[in-house]
């Protein structure tokens, strides 16, 4: 369906034109959610309040427009997705309150479950969902969806832990139901729809039939359809409407905000891995546990253990296992261990009569325990690594009674065997007989997109008809099982759930064709390509786990979006369409604001980092291949150059004063269309780089210090109190701590190569790598001593390579936290430290330590809670200064009250300083002023 161009002037004159895109980069960019389907807008607005979703809902109905709302895409049936107005959450949705010392908390639609999950964590409870997706959804989506997860079953989901909401209906109508004087508005301006949905509800627990299907149906874990139950468990019409919202995927109305009553989240646990030599005995024995003092039981079929069977770490034996083996993981949790030991032995008790094939027995080592949960949670992911190019992955997940648990398992597998989907494998939740069934799926082949037709048709009449079982457990209706819902609920159910559609939104315009649909092949329509693009992405499966991370989602395009975008461009290369529009747009949004930090890639469940990606396109482009080689081969005049542009912005800055000078730079970098570094008050003083003075031989202990090239060039800023250079600083430090300081030789042209990587420019970067690393194996007495780099991109870049040659290298974190903190007397303050965790010290392991470290120096630390990267990416913060400018928006409000930064690279810490209004340091100026050497 088109947007008509009127409809789109209305919503521009509403909405401010930054915040409405229709452009065809950006609606592709947000016509892909994490499901099969694809739908292009014909506007996505991004809206920032309440009063702005009143508005375009209104200019909807005006335009009989539908409306689609979208938190953070990671549905998997469909839902986030429109071919009309596609609402997307902005960044002031992220309010919260906790209340009653964490036992319930308010939460805007915009904020991620895990960060809900990080507020509670401190009183000791969470929120009841946890779906798997927790650290990239949306409460939003999560009430939406009704989604659950491994350890929330029926008992904690949304429906069960809603307290109060604020929600937006079609019309515009707006009711809190927790303030008094809204409800009573409400109840004046809509008493008709509250009498009607009331008598809905009389008429429906009348009708005994249907209200013991309905409770019936959700004694087990359901989301398939609208939330009946709200008929029959609620008698008030305010309770009713506020639970048939919950799950119904934006087709009743937009919730604003939620209440929960939270759950307590046990500190102590343990857990097991117990392999059966069967999927019967593996199910009796999930179904004796349900009575049992467990959390958690999730089931494997051997397949899945086969997916993951080569993870390192993994026991040897999960290779030998038998064809017919079947697992389950078990978790128990308790608030203290005398009661976590007493759960454990009524489990095991309980457990004593089943023989298993192998275990790993019950352990609170938390080691143990991550390395069996990555067994579960790794089996999705490693079908998405292993399937043909081309095609997707499906992840379906039903419900079956949990007396019938094992024989739908059985049936299931023969279903695949039936349709040869060969490479099928089954996982769930076993306490609710939830099962997950997960394999590769093709659509560009009529025959393919036939076998997935007949194969569903018989998964739903097996689930719904044959067992009673639920199509949708937890993953929402979405547009892949609305056509079945009459199949799975009856056609009584099945009107009344229009019934329902019609009181709500009587002109269908609320996200249609989802969990409601008239059309039998819904379902077989509007299939996502994933068309081969590159090896460096083809695996990606579109599942927006990397955009909480992303420092330029929001600004321009997320790494899912960018791999969406290059997959579109390649797939229209090779059918012979014009792409030069959508690549000179892309050229922008994909490449120049990619940080190319790699983040992305600790959160992608097949581990790609989309970075490696923009740096390959980076490549392509560079035209200057002979001026990077001579840069390489005359690094130390290039630094000379640098120090003398610095000395140069230091002069004006006395010359002319930090307002004027600023005000000059902002408009000479927009003339040069940003080639020209901005300057500000946060830019560094040059230094002046004398070759450090070979010491005596000495007993102390050495330590080859490589300050990185930026710590050679840049100085404290003018403004900064601190003005004394990091290498001064970290030589004193280490001094103190009794090591003997030495310096590799022609310090000066050394080089990492990261400069010249991120450039595009691999073989330079290669090149200074190499001579860097032969001066570091001759300074160290070839690995004798250990190596220190002050800046931990570098120690990054270099990790590696310096590995393999026997190099034992540190960055700052790891360094004072093995080497010197016991040879160092901390006496912390009480200044309040706000701690920046570079990316590079994520991708070293180092993220606790630097937290560790800085709580020894002071008792009043800050760790902003949405800042993953700063963005500075080396360079981009002078030359795209837009992109740090967005990463680090909400910084100076979460660091209010703090005096000093701390981080462990000293381009971040101008960005830093620069938007977060204090000054940022090293880590090892806190750590120099709060210590003194200890006694021998």
């Amino acid at each position: 369906m088109s947007l008509s161009p009127e409809a789109l002037a209305a919503i521009k004159e509403l909405i401010p034109h930054q915040r409405v895109f229709n452009d065809p980069l950006s609606t592709l960019a947000y016509g892909t959610d994490a499901s099969f389907y694809r739908l292009i807008p014909g506007a996505v607005v991004k809206v920032e309040s309440e009063e702005e979703v009143v508005g375009v809902l209104k200019i909807a109905r005006r335009f009989a427009a539908p409306v689609t709302f979208r938190a953070a895409g990671t549905s998997l049936s469909g839902q986030a997705i429109s071919d009309s107005i596609l609402l997307v959450l902005g960044d002031q949705w992220r309010d919260h309150e906790i209340r009653n010392g964490g036992r319930q908390i308010r939460l805007q639609p915009g904020i991620i479950g895990a960060q809900a999950n990080a507020w509670l964590a401190p009183y000791g409870y969470k929120i009841g969902p946890d779906p798997a997706s927790i650290n990239a959804c949306k409460i939003g989506g999560i009430v939406a969806n009704n989604a659950s997860g491994m350890c929330c079953g029926t008992a904690q989901n949304t429906y069960h832990t809603l307290a109060s909401m604020r929600l937006v209906l079609a019309d515009g109508a707006v009711v809190d139901t927790e303030d008094f004087a809204s409800v009573k508005v409400f109840r004046a301006s809509h008493g008709a729809l509250l009498s009607e949905l009331e008598q809905l509800a009389a008429q429906t627990r009348a009708n005994t039939e249907l209200a013991d299907r309905i409770r019936h149906k959700y004694r087990l874990k359901n989301t398939t359809g609208l939330s009946l139950n709200a008929l029959v468990d609620y008698s008030d019409p305010l309770d009713i409407l506020t639970h048939l919202m919950v799950g119904s995927e934006g087709t009743l109305g937009f919730v604003s905000s939620v209440t929960y009553n939270t759950v307590p989240d046990y500190p102590n646990k343990a857990t097991a891995l117990l392999v059966f030599t069967n999927a019967d005995s593996c199910c009796r024995a999930a179904a004796m546990l349900r009575s049992q003092p467990v959390d958690a039981v999730e089931l494997l079929d051997r397949r899945s253990l086969r997916s993951v069977e080569d993870k390192p770490g993994l026991p040897e034996w999960i290779h030998g296992l038998s064809d017919d083996a079947c697992a389950l993981l078990i978790e128990t949790r308790a608030p203290d261990q005398a009661l976590l030991q007493e759960q454990l032995v009524r489990i095991k008790a309980a457990l004593a009569e089943f023989r298993v094939e192998e275990k790993v027995d019950f352990t609170t080592d938390p080691q143990v325990s991550d390395l069996l949960w990555a067994i579960r949670k790794g089996t999705f992911p490693a079908v998405g690594a292993v399937r043909p190019i081309g095609t997707t992955v499906i992840i379906e997940d039903v419900t079956f009674p949990l007396d019938q648990l094992a024989e739908g398992v059985k049936r299931l597998q023969a279903l695949f065997v039936k349709h040869g989907y060969d490479n099928a494998i089954i996982f769930g939740h076993a306490l609710e007989g939830n099962l997950h069934f997960v394999f590769p799926q093709g659509f560009d082949d009529p025959d393919e997109v036939a076998r997935y037709d007949a194969f569903m048709k018989d998964v739903s009449q097996l689930v719904a008809v044959e067992f009673g079982g639920s199509l949708k457990a937890e993953h929402g209706t979405g547009r892949n099982m609305a056509p079945f819902v009459e199949l799975e609920w009856g056609h009584d159910a099945w009107q009344l759930m229009w019934e329902i559609k019609g009181l709500l939104d009587p002109e269908n315009l609320l996200n249609p064709d989802v969990v409601l649909s008239r059309d039998p092949d819904i379902h077989l329509k509007n299939l996502k390509p994933l068309p081969a693009a590159d090896p460096l992405i083809d695996k990606c499966i579109e599942c927006g786990f990397c955009e909480p991370v992303c420092p330029s989602e929001g600004l321009t395009l997320s790494p899912r979006q960018r791999i969406v975008i290059w997959r579109d461009i390649q797939a229209k290369k090779r059918a012979g369409e014009d792409t030069s529009e959508l690549e000179a747009a892309y050229q922008y949004q994909g490449i120049d604001t990619c940080a190319a930090t790699g983040l992305c890639a600790q959160r992608c469940p097949v581990d790609i980092n989309t970075g490696d990606l923009v740096r390959k396109l980076r490549a392509r482009k560079t035209g200057h291949t002979g001026t990077a080689s001579w840069m390489a081969n005359h690094f130390q005049t290039v630094l000379s150059g640098t120090r003398f542009v610095l000395a140069m912005a230091s002069g004006a800055e006395r010359l002319l004063g930090a307002p004027r000078l600023a005000k000059l730079s902002a408009g000479m970098s927009k003339v040069s269309g940003q080639r020209l570094p901005q300057w500000d008050p946060s830019m560094p003083q040059p230094i002046r780089f004398v070759p450090p003075v070979p010491v005596a031989d000495s007993d102390a202990p050495r330590v080859v210090y490589l300050p990185a090239c930026v710590s050679r060039v840049m100085g404290p800023a003018s403004g900064d109190p601190e003005q004394t250079t990091l290498q001064d600083k970290t030589r004193q430090l280490l001094e103190k701590a009794g090591y003997q300081v030495i310096h590799p030789q022609g310090l000066d042209a050394l080089c990492c190569g990261q400069p010249f990587a991120s450039k595009g420019y691999p073989q330079q970067a290669d090149r200074k790598r190499t001579e860097l690393l032969d001066a570091l194996l001759a300074a160290s007495r070839n690995g004798q001593d250990p190596v220190y780099c002050d800046t931990s991109p570098c120690t990054l870049q270099i990790q590696e390579a310096a590995r393999e040659l026997g190099l034992d290298l540190y960055d700052p974190v790891k360094f004072i936290r093995e080497k010197l903190v016991d040879r160092l007397v901390f006496r912390p303050e009480e200044t309040a430290i706000a701690v920046h965790v570079t990316c590079s010290t994520q991708h070293l392991g180092e993220s606790q330590g630097l937290i560790d470290i800085a709580r020894r120096c002071s008792t009043n630390v800050v760790i902003p809670e949405d800042i993953h990267c700063c963005a500075f990416a080396g360079d981009k913060g002078f030359n795209v200064p837009e992109l740090n400018s967005h990463a680090l928006r909400t910084l100076p409000r979460q660091i209010d009250g703090c005096e000093e930064g701390i981080s462990t690279s000293r381009t971040c810490e101008i960005g830093l300083s620069r938007h977060g209004g204090i000054d940022y340091h090293g880590l090892v100026y806190l750590v120099d002023r709060v210590t003194e050497a200890a006694p021998h």
